[in-house]
């Protein structure tokens, strides 16, 4: 994977909380599981919506081999890899390279707000250490925010940095990086955070995005994507604005990313509860949200996953060599209900393309 370009819609997963608020790995892998199998194209662990900053430096690396182990090259990886100086930065870097990821991805440092000049120090040193491209990070409400000259001078003077994710937002600011670097750079990629703005994104010429919202709803940011790629504008505007009514519910109904938690329990996932406490109000608030949630996803044909349904790929391709029929422990009825919702699904897209069901 080392030469894959970095493109398509990567997922900043969520991390699932057991009872005791510690890593709950088995619900983690079913639900890398379904994302790939909902048509994710990488994934994004350690990011913002992965609460990076919530987990110790161990358990950080803990999720990103669990995230290696599980995915088993299916997807590639964009390792969230910032510490809390550039000595650790660089050592995470190191180690996420052993593991095998596609690239790390390093936001503008924060808490300390950094000049321009300093933040090019900074991945400067980053970039001559590191083993492993090298994504940027830019998110100017939580971190330094980063300009179009520093950038451009980053991506001519560092072949290590590969890609930005800008979740800026701001449209005239990347049209200005892709008309400084591209040319230039023609392997660098261009990646939108801005999940309300990803159908003009890519438009614009973005290579992708990591959007939050694909850990909600992935069938709608891929949808996007590939609507866009394929030349079909107004099906992927149709998407963006459906989209838009997701990323307006999850981001409003409280402290981010707490929505996307209540999204991807939506989804038949067991989240646990986050490690920040939340008000009588904001659980109010999130209870809400998820009422409006199960109407969405109902409305879209979007339904979820009962407990166990998605078994893990490598005990499934395991049973498939030894010839076993079914999962263990899954029931005619079980089967019967996932085949009627892939049934379901299979009329909606149809019914979206005006190819008529008799």
């Amino acid at each position: 994977m080392a030469t894959q370009a970095i493109e398509g819609i990567f997922t900043p997963n969520m991390v699932p909380l057991d009872e005791r608020g510690r890593i709950n790995e088995p619900e983690l892998r079913r639900y890398l599981d379904w994302l790939i199998a909902k048509g994710v194209h990488g994934l994004y662990p350690n990011g913002s919506t992965s609460e990076f900053v919530r987990f110790t430096p161990e358990e950080r690396r803990r999720i990103i081999e669990i995230t290696v182990d599980q995915v088993a090259g299916r997807v590639p990886i964009l390792a969230g890899a910032a510490e809390a100086n550039v000595q650790e930065t660089i050592k995470a870097c190191e180690y996420y390279a052993r593991l095998g990821v596609r690239a790390v991805a390093i936001v503008c440092p924060f808490y300390y707000r950094v000049s321009p000049d300093n933040i090019y120090s900074y991945f400067k040193e980053i970039a001559k250490h590191s083993p492993v491209d090298v994504t940027i990070y830019n998110i100017p409400w939580l971190a330094s925010p980063l300009d179009v000259p520093t950038i451009v001078r980053i991506a001519e003077e560092c072949p290590r940095v590969v890609a930005i994710k800008d979740s800026s937002g701001d449209l005239p600011q990347m049209m200005r990086m892709i008309t400084a670097i591209r040319a230039r750079r023609p392997d660098f990629s261009f990646l939108t955070g801005w999940d309300a703005v990803l159908f003009p994104m890519l438009l614009l010429g973005c290579n992708g995005g990591t959007n939050a919202t694909s850990g909600v709803v992935p069938e709608i940011t891929r949808a996007i994507f590939e609507a866009v790629k394929a030349g079909r504008i107004d099906e992927a505007r149709r998407w963006q604005y459906r989209l838009l009514v997701y990323n307006d519910a999850l981001f409003g109904a409280g402290d981010f990313p707490e929505g996307f938690r209540i999204g991807v329990e939506a989804r038949g996932f067991r989240m646990g509860v986050g490690r920040q406490p939340q008000s009588e109000a904001s659980r109010e608030r999130l209870t809400r949200l998820r009422r409006q949630l199960e109407e969405l996803l109902v409305e879209d044909r979007l339904e979820s996953i009962p407990d166990g349904a998605m078994a893990s790929s490598r005990a499934t391709s395991e049973m498939t060599r030894s010839g076993v029929a079914r999962v263990s422990g899954a029931t005619e009825e079980n089967v019967r209900e996932q085949v009627e919702r892939v049934v379901r699904e299979v009329v909606h897209v149809l019914a979206e393309r005006n190819v008529a069901v008799n």
